[in-house]
């Protein structure tokens, strides 16, 4: 059988993105085939950056085609670009931001900034370029993660440059005010502060804005999720019964206000002892598991309960900076791709206009 697009196209329909869970012809991510005698050549486009997979992808695609009768060599190029994608109704994405993915836990004390700040980084790492606004205005500890002092700049007295470190651009109300200071506001205040903060921030060039939101499901909570214009959320839950019971709060919220839930992430999943190796679910075990299939959305990932996390976030430097080829910063970067590809799936946002960033390797 002499070798044509429409057998390329079959061997290429018969690999499924891991992060997506399509095809690669389903996800439209074959942007170019062509043929030259014994060869083929094959560009691929995915829609979420997956710097990290890039070369993997680019390898089982080279031995499918290569596997075909009639091919005696493949080149397999694989790119990435970043798409806006919808927002809620009647909002207006944010000038500067392609996509706002909120991360909400529904109660404190789950590793929900700390989650939030390495999928930053772990987007960041995979070649997007990435943004973190600490919502969280009554507890902000963004700045503390991220090691940022200083107040930041404001250029033109009106808009304030946002801070910059581990290559990611952050704001808080924790820079703009002193680190002991209690926040004793109403929830109007804060729903402007926060706004505030989102609106007048000079925010450059952004694939993703990360926005830590503060625990809880109350009149704050629902009223962000309803002003700011988010194309995806996140939910972060530990395994244990009483805070998935929260966390299903938390993602329901974000279903009355119309926010697609790219999926859920379980934290402090499994401890292992130092010292002995002993492995032992501290929190119990398979709650995030068993509330992602109950509402149909994807386990993004389950991260450790392991000590350097915390100590690193408390160094100003997390995870995936601090350490970025280990085993820890691999499953955030994981959880990324996954956030990220899932997001690839929604709606596009055509109003938006941004140039185009392709992160390439071939």
């Amino acid at each position: 059988m002499p070798l044509n697009e429409q057998s390329v196209r079959a061997a290429l329909a018969a690999i499924v993105d891991p992060h997506t869970g399509r095809d690669l012809v389903a996800q439209s991510s074959v942007r170019g085939i062509g043929l030259d005698g014994d060869r083929v050549a094959v560009e691929l486009l995915l829609g979420y950056p997956a710097a990290g997979w890039h070369d993997a992808l680019a390898s089982q695609v080279r031995g499918a085609l290569e596997a075909l009768p009639g091919v005696a060599r493949a080149t397999v190029s694989v790119a990435s670009r970043v798409q806006a994608h919808k927002v809620q109704k009647d909002l207006t994405p944010l000038p500067g931001v392609r996509n706002i993915i909120a991360v909400a836990s529904g109660k404190g004390g789950v590793g929900k900034s700390t989650t939030a700040v390495n999928l930053a980084l772990a987007l960041q790492a995979e070649g997007a370029t990435v943004g973190v606004l600490d919502a969280d205005i009554y507890g902000p500890s963004i700045p503390k993660m991220l090691g940022l002092e200083g107040r930041p700049d404001s250029p033109d007295g009106k808009s304030i440059e946002p801070k910059r470190n581990h290559g990611l651009q952050a704001m808080s109300i924790g820079l703009l005010v002193g680190e002991d200071t209690p926040m004793i506001w109403r929830g109007p205040m804060v729903t402007q502060a926060l706004q505030q903060l989102l609106n007048d921030t000079r925010w450059d060039g952004l694939d993703y804005l990360v926005i830590d939101l503060p625990p809880g499901t109350g009149d704050i909570q629902l009223t962000l999720a309803q002003r700011v214009p988010v194309s995806g959320a996140v939910i972060v839950t530990t395994p244990q019964d009483i805070a998935t019971l929260d966390a299903r709060k938390a993602l329901q919220m974000f279903a009355k206000v119309e926010v697609p839930v790219l999926g859920i992430v379980e934290n402090m999943a499994v401890h292992t002892c130092s010292s002995c190796g002993h492995t032992e679910h501290v929190f119990g075990a398979g709650g995030g598991e068993r509330m992602a299939a109950m509402y149909d959305v994807p386990l993004l990932g389950a991260l450790p309960l392991d000590i350097r996390i915390r100590e690193q976030a408390d160094s100003g430097t997390p995870t995936v900076a601090a350490d970025p080829e280990s085993p820890l910063a691999l499953v955030y970067r994981d959880i990324a791709r996954r956030t990220a590809a899932r997001l690839s799936l929604e709606a596009r946002n055509k109003a938006i206009g941004l140039p185009n960033i392709v992160i390439q390797n071939t």
